[in-house]
């Protein structure tokens, strides 16, 4: 926990000391190199929160836990379906206008804001302060400014005081009247204090105690910590909840400020993320943009379970949206805007950042950016939530992990690729054509999210979710993909750390280990793995038989991978042990644990699956087991992402019917940890990999230099199901350049704000058009399966896209 020991120190002058007796630099502006880091000596050791001695530096680097030799492999993936410390409010309550900040709590790494008060709303301006004798330093200071004047001029300068201050009043209530009463129709509830002026200078001592900073927009709060009043931009109010130093911060006149920070063991989003020294403790945003048949949503009735009895049963969201656009009683299609727009809010982004959690794993479709031909999908709607997702992120410190989670075809056949049933990505007679747009999306993604004004917040792209490289896409094909999208995405973001996006790549169910030395050298590129135990043999033992299953199943093989590839995190794990959930196995289908299950088996019953799902009736040894589960998963793969925050209701019962996949509900319920970072050694340490990755893995030097891919090719010369390319459809980039939005911002008195939110496009040299159709030739349904018939070749009149530039996106200037 590397993070925990290095505490951030903010001083003002070069000779200042630090509190353990270490010599501190001046503090440095947003514009400088972020202010370092210092680590505390560890003699003695010292332990919070249970934290052991074996959490200490090690050769200036904090060693991750891990753990002893693998006894079997993980199960692959079949995703969603098958085919420390006291808050210290007291210490905290005082504004600070030096920053001079005496550790409050050596354990707890907190630095209190007690010096130099001058705050009237502060009940008490002598406590803690420091001070000339018996008096405020500060305040003599403003005294001996304002001393009285001389006795001839005093009844003259009292006047013109009295009457300049009436004047300046009177100024300020007509202008506050126009810009704030007359426009709102309401006033504030609380005045904002801070010495943070908002300018993006990486100066984080935004408490003074209340959370409330001295920057205000019409009275708004701007920054604060644990108990701070936020104003979320529905119009109401929360209390903020991080009890591990995290901060917010919103200036909707400065939007793109990076000054966040989840939790003081978390950089600041204007400070760069250490891969693979700094921890990934993730959870996915799964169900909202992508929507699964088994989350539902938190309104009744839920999307899938409202049309199960229709005559095309919704069982995916292409079934979904059909039933939605002829359901126009209840809003047609629009009734996925109510689902994105209730599901996931803003208070569960300060719940996750409250929760220790610093990274989000955001599922997005390719109709995030078009649909074309009879596509049934809402297109483009959800881009405009996720970059909701993106100011929500900003606004608590969050990182985000884009995901892309659905291609045309289908890479996996299952009901979170958009449609269930065939694999028609790079497979099949459509299958490269399908790759063609693919690789497209993955470029129009690349460019938004390399510009600056993304680049810090989102800083990975998963660009291909679960696709069946083993047994059906096959290695060489999906690994030549692999190396076109590198190539794409650092066309559009350039080399070199904080140039774009870490690239992660799901290994394809091929394991770990089949990527050792993969494009060595390359840029900033990361694994992708979903350990999952609960979609292959069941067993009715109970949850507490799993306390050790992920370390001697997970822990070696994440070790192994950094070494032998470099940084890997899983982007997927829950807490099931069983495949009991309702609709966790699609629509319709029963579980393996009933033995119901339709597909494969035989499956014998191991009972009812009442056990694994009434968690209303789970005794404290169910709950205790679970947490113990989590936590040793938690320590075994050391960077990961929970797959999910949030499980809805089920229309009928009224209750979540998969617990075992809500953080939330686990965190409500105490089965999950209140602070991820209590997972540190419960597998042992045995074996541990030592950071730091090499230079070229966290674009250093090196980095994007002599590739080892010379055996990658794309295109590929055939592909599985389909034969030689040269005798299957192909598209040609002869299309309009399809270019995202970006946000719209407005402020609290409903102006807008001119900021530059980007073109979507960060490299104006990236000028190849979009891969269309070719005029005049024929093509096979994208989804036409792996044994339909091509078509006989058509080279065709390559002058123009078949699909017109969708509505409402913004070309390419």
């Amino acid at each position: 926990m590397a993070s925990q020991q290095n505490t951030p120190y903010y001083p003002v002058d070069s000779g200042d000391v630090h509190q353990d007796g270490l010599p501190v630099d001046p503090l440095r502006s947003y514009t400088d190199n972020p202010s370092p880091t210092y680590e505390r000596p560890q003699d003695p050791p010292f332990d919070p929160d249970g934290f052991s001695a074996n959490d200490l530096v090690h050769d200036g680097v904090v060693r991750p836990r891990f753990l002893g030799h693998a006894t079997g492999g993980a199960r692959g993936s079949f995703a969603s379906s098958f085919g420390v410390q006291s808050t210290l409010n007291d210490a905290d309550n005082s504004s600070s206008v030096y920053a001079l900040n005496p550790l409050v709590n050596r354990d707890s790494g907190r630095y209190s804001s007690v010096p130099y008060q001058d705050d009237p709303h502060d009940s008490d301006l002598a406590a803690g302060s420091v001070s000339s004798g018996t008096r405020n330093k500060y305040l003599e200071e403003k005294r001996d400014t304002y001393a009285p004047p001389n006795k001839s001029k005093r009844k003259m300068i009292i006047v013109a005081i009295v009457v300049g201050v009436a004047v300046a009043a009177i100024g300020i209530v007509v202008a506050l009247y126009f810009t704030v009463i007359k426009k709102n129709g309401k006033t504030s509830d609380a005045l904002g204090n801070n010495n943070n002026n908002g300018n993006g200078n990486g100066n984080n001592n935004p408490n003074n105690g209340n959370g409330n900073n001295n920057n205000t927009t019409n009275n708004i709060l701007k920054s604060g910590g644990n108990g701070s009043t936020i104003h979320l931009d529905n119009g109401t109010t929360i209390i903020y909840s991080n009890p591990f130093g995290g901060t917010w911060y919103w200036d909707p006149d400065d939007p793109f400020n990076n000054n966040a920070q989840a939790q003081s063991w978390t950089p600041p989003l204007n400070q760069s993320f250490k891969w693979g020294t700094d921890r990934i403790f993730g959870v996915n945003l799964g169900g909202w943009l992508v929507t699964e048949p088994f989350m539902y949503v938190l309104h009744s009735p839920s999307l899938y379970q409202k049309y199960q009895n229709a005559a095309t049963p919704a069982v995916d969201e292409w079934t979904l949206s059909q039933n939605m656009a002829a359901d126009t009683a209840s809003g047609g299609l629009n009734q996925l805007a109510n689902h994105y727009s209730t599901f996931i809010t803003e208070e569960d982004f300060a719940e996750i950042a409250g929760a220790g959690l610093n990274f989000l794993r955001i599922p997005i479709p390719w109709w995030a950016i078009e649909v074309r031909g009879d596509e049934p999908f809402l297109p483009r709607v959800c881009w405009t939530y996720f970059l909701k997702a993106i100011q929500w992120a900003r606004k608590y410190g969050l990182r985000i992990n884009v995901d892309l989670h659905a291609v045309p075809g289908s890479q996996n056949g299952w009901n979170h690729s958009g449609r269930l049933g065939n694999v028609n990505f790079l497979l099949g007679p459509m299958g490269y054509a399908n790759a063609q747009r693919a690789l497209d999306y993955i470029r129009v993604i690349a460019e938004f999210i390399s510009q600056p004004q993304y680049s810090d917040v989102v800083v990975m792209f998963g660009v291909l979710n679960e696709p069946l490289g083993s047994p059906l896409i096959g290695a060489a094909q999906l690994e030549g993909f692999y190396k076109a999208v590198y190539d794409t995405v650092r066309e559009a973001s350039g080399l070199g750390e904080g140039k774009g996006p870490v690239i992660s790549y799901h290994e394809g169910f091929q394991g770990l280990g089949h990527y050792s030395g993969f494009m060595a050298n390359a840029d900033r590129i990361a694994l992708d793995w979903h350990p999952y135990i609960c979609f292959g043999s069941q067993s009715s033992n109970p949850i507490t038989s799993y306390a050790t299953t992920p370390c001697t199943t997970w822990g070696q093989t994440i070790n192994q991978s950094m070494t032998n590839f470099g940084m890997t995190a899983a982007g997927e794990f829950s807490n099931a042990v069983t495949d009991c959930g309702l609709f966790l196995n699609n629509v319709g289908e029963g579980t393996r644990y009933e033995g119901t299950y339709t597909t494969g088996g035989p499956y014998p019953s191991q009972g009812s699956c009442t056990t694994w799902t009434d968690w209303q009736s789970w005794d404290q040894t169910m709950k205790q087991g679970t947490l113990q589960f989590a936590l040793a998963s938690m320590d075994a793969l050391q960077n990961w992402f929970f797959w999910t925050w949030k499980i809805g209701p089920s229309s009928v019962s009224g209750q979540v019917e998969s617990p075992g996949w809500s953080y939330q509900l686990g965190l409500a319920n105490g089965w999950m940890p209140t602070d991820p970072r209590q997972a540190s050694g419960v597998c042992g340490n045995t074996s541990p990999w030592s950071p730091p990755l090499q230079p070229w893995q966290t674009g250093g030097s090196g980095a994007g230099s002599n590739i080892q891919s010379s055996t990658l090719q794309w295109p590929p010369t055939s592909i599985s199901s389909g034969g030689l390319l040269a005798a299957l459809p192909s598209y040609t980039p002869t299309g309009t350049i399809v270019t995202l939005p970006g946000p719209t911002f407005t402020d609290y008195s409903s102006s807008t704000v001119k900021v530059d939110v980007g073109n979507g496009w960060e490299n104006p040299s990236d000028s190849r058009s979009m891969y269309v159709t070719i005029s005049g030739c024929s093509y096979l349904d994208p989804w036409c399966g792996p044994t339909a018939t091509a078509p006989p070749v058509c080279k065709g009149t390559s002058k123009k896209r078949a699909y017109p530039p969708p509505p409402g996106v913004t070309p390419r200037p």
